[in-house]
């Protein structure tokens, strides 16, 4: 017994440092949108140059991704995500001193790249360490993602109404770095090292398997980065507080918490995903036309259904990726490609919400465009068969 408590506690402290990591890589997003109207006052900024500081981080997280991996590799996955984490906390901590549009959006790149780097790594980290056990706790790492947001999305507007200060409701994030920061280096032992060479050299860009995982990704991601820049906003318009419309998308990335949480372990079940799947679109397309035809009446179950969709769809689209190989590192190479792909696809959907509410005067249109999307993508779901799974990729 004493042998395998040593060697739980190990997995447990990395297990809750990895938790932490997570929570950092959202705020720098979330709490934005909840304080845009107050920003907008203090800076010049349209609709459509808002839409960029969710827009470009989330581009350079989908760039950075193709080079993670290597960097990983390069200097190790401790001094990766100690790097990562003071990238994160540096370019948050710099929104007390912004003056500027270029400058706001400068720091969420930065932020963008720091999140890419750890977001590259963690799923073969997962995979490798925690093997008996990866659609759970890839559920507790991207549940962990949102919560980050949830806490952002929540408090940044409480941050502002005490202190005067949109920056400082930005930037007090920082402390959340800080403390994963010091948890990261405690357990650095516990951290296994990655074979680097079995996936250096393999590239997935001619698989069309591979896109196809990709596409899903981006499109279902695209959701959740229009929800979190635009949701806040549209109830503002709708003559909401900012508190309220800020606690509103709290309690939407609450509910994904919850979903993300809950879907993996039902899903754990079988291996074949599709089922939980389709029930997840299903309740994102109802959140969608509650918002639009009806957002002030039953306006708590609109963000609960977005939120239980959009919060299991996330992990569950990692977790269908790593289903299709077996070796971690492997697979690591695949949900970074997929993740890649995808957010280059996903940061473009909160510039398009934006420049739909600039020509046409409501962020309407840029749900009903989601609610299509999600309707393609419950066609591609029919595609994810674990029986033909080795044929794809192998």
């Amino acid at each position: 017994m004493d042998n395998v408590g040593a060697t739980a506690r190990p997995a447990l402290w990395l297990m809750i440092s990895i938790v932490l990591v997570a929570l950092n890589l959202r705020p720098s997003m979330a709490a934005v949108g909840p304080l845009l109207s107050a920003i907008r006052a203090d800076i010049a900024l349209s609709f459509s140059l808002a839409s960029l500081l969710t827009m470009l981080p989330v581009m350079a997280m989908g760039l950075a991704m193709f080079f993670g991996i290597s960097v990983s590799q390069r200097f190790g996955e401790q001094r990766t995500v100690v790097a990562s984490l003071l990238i994160i906390g540096l370019a948050t901590v710099s929104r007390l001193f912004l003056d500027s549009a270029a400058e706001l959006i400068l720091s969420a790149v930065l932020a963008g790249i720091g999140i890419a780097l750890i977001q590259a790594l963690m799923p073969a980290l997962i995979k490798s360490r925690f093997s008996d056990n990866v659609a759970l706790c890839m559920g507790l790492y991207v549940t962990s993602i949102m919560g980050g947001a949830a806490i952002a999305a929540s408090f940044a507007p409480l941050v502002m109404s005490q202190t005067g200060s949109w920056r400082l409701g930005l930037a007090i994030w920082a402390a959340l770095a800080l403390v994963a920061l010091l948890f990261w280096l405690a357990q650095r032992r516990a951290i296994p090292t990655l074979d680097a060479h079995s996936s250096r050299n393999e590239s997935f860009f001619g698989n069309a398997r591979a896109w196809l995982l990709a596409v899903f990704f981006g499109l279902g991601t695209a959701s959740y980065t229009c929800v979190l820049a635009w949701l806040a906003p549209y109830y503002v318009e709708q003559g909401w507080s900012e508190q309220n419309a800020g606690l509103l998308l709290g309690f939407l990335t609450a509910m994904e918490v919850v979903s993300g949480l809950l879907t993996p372990a039902i899903a754990n079940r079988s291996h074949d995903r599709r089922l939980v799947l389709w029930t997840l679109l299903a309740l994102i397309i109802g959140g969608f036309c509650g918002l639009i035809l009806s957002p002030q009446h039953l306006s708590l179950l609109w963000p609960c259904l977005l939120g239980l969709g959009i919060g299991g769809l996330f992990p569950m689209s990692l977790i269908v990726a790593l289903d299709h190989l077996h070796s971690p590192q492997r697979a690591g190479g695949l949900t970074a490609f997929v993740q890649g792909i995808g957010y280059l696809i996903a940061g473009l959907s909160p510039l398009l919400a934006g420049l739909l509410r600039d020509q046409l005067g409501s962020f309407e249109w840029a749900w009903w465009s989601l609610t299509a999307v999600i309707a393609l993508m419950m066609l591609m779901v029919s595609r994810f068969d674990p029986r033909h799974y080795a044929r794809h990729i192998h």
